[in-house]
């Protein structure tokens, strides 16, 4: 596919398409204009020789600092050399890609003040596959991801260091030059420009948003068939319980489970036993509460972005008036408490997966299943180590949960004395969402295991399609087996759309 950049910006679709596919990536002509016009005031305001921060000063604690005009393309080139301080291991591709496609989309916007070829220049990269090497470690989400995007812009000047094919870390001037590629010579504001944003953990944070939809689906998939290989009660997640709280999540995730459990004969088998499931735990019947305010968390955090997806975020800002106005909307606050938010509730979409299963393994609480559902346990585990497994996990997401947008640090010679920490608040927030794949995906194999030692009743719909995702590994009940090719195998269908997709062939979409 092709994304055309306008103006008016860009779609968290098509931040996907390009940081995750091989989407091709072209600048609008109104973009071109948009951009030719913002560059016009600022080549305006060099001519007249007035003072603006960036323009004709230095940066941060420097802004007082006025350079001469002879060397104000140099002071952009500096600027790009000296703010590429990260360190660490290289961040992912498809987190770069972002990062690149959000700071055009930011240029695109027209109040940046650069000309055209450098927006171009970026689309070059994407284009060709020239991905920069960013380390982990060197924003502090205010003035934006300086260090990443530095790390970025250093590559448009022929320097610095790019991914290659197997991740390793090769010279940017020989990736050029491979791609037909030329450096690009830095006029002023243009370097402020390429690093001065949000990019990097609005980056990361579209992509989050769009694991975080599909793994709170998943959730619900997975809760009900716990809740069906537990005999539990599908009682509390009628429609009805659910108009009387009218939570917006909560009433998606109860629906979803409700519709999961049906044309059970699991379920059939006690649906009238009240002496059997009279009131199930919390973890069963409080899925929806839970799952439901994630949701509702999620719903929050997509707002926040589409919201950042159509804001300028430079400093300073060209305005239509030709006036030249220093900001703080660079500053990553709303993006890092957004990440915060909903890093807690993905760790508590995790943490009640994980007591699911240790109900389910639990001989005196899973409703005759066998212990560690081994059916000859003693001699055998079963999936004892697998919920050790899943309880690590919950604590590393605990300790994850604590929020990255409260720890401020004044840096700058305390010119810039509060920060956001947006990028790792962002960044832990994609850690959060690969622990919950793991969680889910031992749940998955528990439960899939309770189902096939229910035999010879039928499970649900989602069940039959479960056991089919998961069979040709699993195998049927009987010894211990390496267990650790099957949590991956599990983790592959949490986190693809197979199993998803054959469940909503049988029921019809899954919210």
């Amino acid at each position: 596919m092709t994304v055309t950049i306008e103006p008016t910006g860009v779609t968290p679709a098509d931040v996907l398409a390009v940081a995750r596919g091989a989407a091709t990536v072209v600048l609008a002509p109104a973009t071109l204009s948009a951009m030719a016009t913002s560059r016009s005031i600022v080549d305006g305001i060099e001519a007249a020789g007035r003072p603006v921060y960036g323009v004709s000063t230095g940066f941060g604690a420097l802004a007082n600092t006025f350079v001469a005009p002879e060397r104000r393309a140099e002071l952009q080139h500096a600027l790009i050399r000296s703010h590429a301080a990260g360190v660490g291991a290289a961040m992912p591709r498809e987190v770069v890609r972002a990062m690149m496609l959000l700071r055009v989309r930011s240029l695109a916007l027209g109040h940046s003040g650069v000309r055209p070829l450098v927006a171009e220049a970026l689309v070059d990269l994407l284009n060709h596959d020239v991905t920069p090497w960013v380390p982990e470690h060197g924003s502090l989400g205010a003035s934006g991801d300086l260090a990443p995007l530095a790390h970025c812009a250093l590559v448009l000047l022929g320097e610095g260091w790019v991914l290659g094919p197997a991740g390793e870390r090769r010279p940017a001037a020989d990736a050029l030059r491979q791609a037909g590629l030329a450096p690009v010579e830095l006029a002023a504001k243009e370097g402020l420009a390429l690093i001065n944003g949000t990019d990097g953990m609005l980056g990361m944070l579209l992509l989050a948003i769009h694991d975080a939809a599909h793994l709170f689906t998943m959730a619900d998939v997975t809760a009900a068939l716990a809740i069906e290989a537990m005999l539990g009660s599908e009682r509390p997640f009628r429609p009805e319980l659910h108009a009387i709280r009218p939570h917006p999540g909560q009433g998606v995730s109860a629906a979803n489970i409700h519709r999961l459990l049906q044309d059970s004969a699991v379920m059939d088998s006690h649906r009238d036993d009240l002496a059997h499931a009279v009131q199930d735990a919390y973890s069963m019947r409080c899925a929806p509460q839970v799952a439901g305010a994630a949701r509702d968390t999620l719903d929050f955090v997509r707002t926040v972005a589409d919201r950042e997806l159509v804001s300028v975020v430079d400093n300073p800002v060209v305005l239509p008036d030709g006036r030249v106005e220093s900001t703080g909307n660079f500053h990553g606050a709303p993006l890092g408490f957004a990440a915060d938010y909903l890093a807690i509730a993905a760790s508590e979409v995790g943490a009640i997966s994980e007591r699911r299963v240790d109900r389910l393994l639990d001989v005196t609480r899973s409703r005759e299943l066998p212990a560690f559902l081994s059916p000859d346990a003693g001699v055998n585990s079963g999936l004892m180590i697998a919920q050790y497994t899943a309880a690590g996990i919950v604590a590393e997401n605990r300790r994850l949960a604590a929020p990255a947008s409260v720890d401020s640090l004044p840096t700058s010679g305390m010119q810039e004395d509060h920060v956001s920490m947006g990028w790792a608040a962002t960044k832990k927030l994609r850690t959060v969402l690969d622990n919950l794949t793991s969680l889910l995906a031992v749940e998955l194999l528990a439960a899939v295991r309770g189902l096939q030692l229910r035999a010879p009743l039928t499970p649900s719909p989602a069940g039959r399609a479960a056991i089919a995702a998961l069979g040709g590994v699993v195998g049927p009940p009987g010894p211990d087996v390496f267990l650790a090719p099957l949590m991956e195998a599990a983790r592959s269908v949490v986190s693809g759309p197979e199993l998803r997709t054959a469940i909503e062939a049988e029921l019809g979409p899954l919210p």
